[in-house]
């Protein structure tokens, strides 16, 4: 037999709406407050089970995220495959479904069956109009569900996806801001004869990004300084980044021609990153004779300044950035860092602004900077850019100066 629960009065409605919208709602945490809005949907809507399922990362499954009635689902990490099934045709067809009598025919969760689930509802939970997930409620008996019900389900997906989307939002920035200092070095390496400062500020607009710097020390006595940008922003530019720099610090233990370092991760970036693409700076100091072997991925030249002179940009050729080309021909430079002088290395970040453009903001640099101690280098360089405003993207820089000490 199947059941009609009845039309529900406009003064039910408004009860319905204001027990998912209400404004207490907003304090619980993102966990919390899908199970809070699983268990009123289920007494609304006289339902034996509630389920959300988020879409992963990929965007091809969905895994069961908060249930109420369904737990299995969580604990067990259930995925289903969208456009297969019933959450996973709710999610292709953006839009409700509903199946009056489950079977092997219209539902592969086996979960539901094993539950004896008979009839449910589904609808998608979108965000900017992008579907991220499915909500969903079944019952134990037969249930033909009304227009009402899919109108208060897709009320309580649409609460669960802001939900969601501001505090996945809070909760990316966080991660990224984790992960991205966790990559860079607290503080660079204590050489012997170097002078060494850096900083890096997330980007006020777009957050945390792919922006790195590195310096390390290499088996030979050699130094390795590096300096990049990954396209993109948030935790995947950030994730990127960090393989990336990872991957930069091992083919330097191969080789000390920063050319044939940027060739071999500009072909790792090729297979195993696909779609990325980033800019990169890689150089080899020798810092007893200060002899500095360079070669840049379509990076933004570094500047050098001699002894209390004002830095100028140096002159090394660009190829193309990492990831924009396969096989593509990358060149050194050979120069020198003397005794006192100073290479300061930087991203667009510090000199890219809306009303001017970089060529003006390099200009700054140049008129700005002397060859002074590194982190003064690195104080004078972030307060002469952001005197008047904050980082609109992510800035990394980097100061070396030579001391021959």
């Amino acid at each position: 037999m199947t059941t009609h629960p009845p039309t529900a009065s406009g003064a039910e409605k408004l009860r319905r709406l204001q027990a998912v919208t209400d404004a207490a709602l907003s304090q619980l945490g993102l966990e919390d407050l899908l199970d809070e809005l699983l268990d009123r949907t289920r007494d609304l809507l006289v339902a034996d089970t509630a389920a959300i399922l988020l879409l992963d990362p990929t965007g091809t499954e969905l895994v069961a995220t908060a249930a109420s009635g369904l737990e299995q689902e969580v604990r067990q990490g259930v995925r289903l495959p969208v456009g297969t099934g019933f959450a996973g045709t709710v999610a292709a067809r953006r839009g409700p479904v509903v199946i009056e009598r489950v079977d092997h025919s219209n539902v592969i969760n086996p979960i539901l069956l094993a539950k004896r689930i008979v009839s449910v509802l589904g609808v998608p939970i979108l965000s900017s109009g992008r579907v991220i997930g499915v909500l969903h409620v079944g019952t134990l008996t037969a249930r033909r569900f009304t227009a009402d019900d899919v109108e208060l389900l897709q009320l309580v997906a649409d609460r669960a996806g802001l939900a969601a989307r501001a505090r996945l939002s809070r909760l990316d920035r966080a991660a990224t801001v984790a992960l991205q200092r966790s990559l860079l070095p607290p503080r660079p390496p204590t050489v012997p004869g170097l002078d060494v400062a850096a900083r890096y500020v997330p980007g006020a607009e777009v957050g945390v990004g792919g922006d790195w710097y590195d310096l390390f020390v290499l088996p030979s006595g050699l130094i390795g300084i590096a300096i990049g940008d990954v396209a993109g922003s948030g935790l995947h530019a950030a994730v990127v980044m960090g393989r990336i720099r990872s991957a930069l610090r091992a083919y330097a233990l191969e080789t000390a021609d920063p050319a044939d370092v940027l060739t071999r991760l500009d072909r790792k970036v090729q297979l195993f990153e696909p779609g990325a693409m980033a800019t990169a700076v890689y150089a080899v100091l020798d810092p007893a004779t200060g002899r500095l072997t360079m070669s840049s991925a379509g990076h933004l030249p570094p500047l050098l300044a001699l002894r209390a002179e004002r830095p100028q940009p140096l002159s090394i050729p660009p190829d193309l950035p990492l990831g924009a080309y396969p096989g593509a021909s990358r060149r050194n430079t050979e120069g020198r860092l003397p005794t006192g002088a100073c290479l300061f290395l930087y991203t667009d970040g510090l000199v890219e602004r809306r009303d001017a453009s970089i060529a003006a903001g390099i200009g700054v640099l140049v008129d700005t900077l002397t060859c002074a101690a590194a982190d003064t280098v690195c104080a004078t360089a972030m307060a002469t850019m952001f005197s008047d405003r904050a980082a609109s993207d992510d800035v990394a820089i980097l100061a070396v100066r030579r001391t021959g000490a």
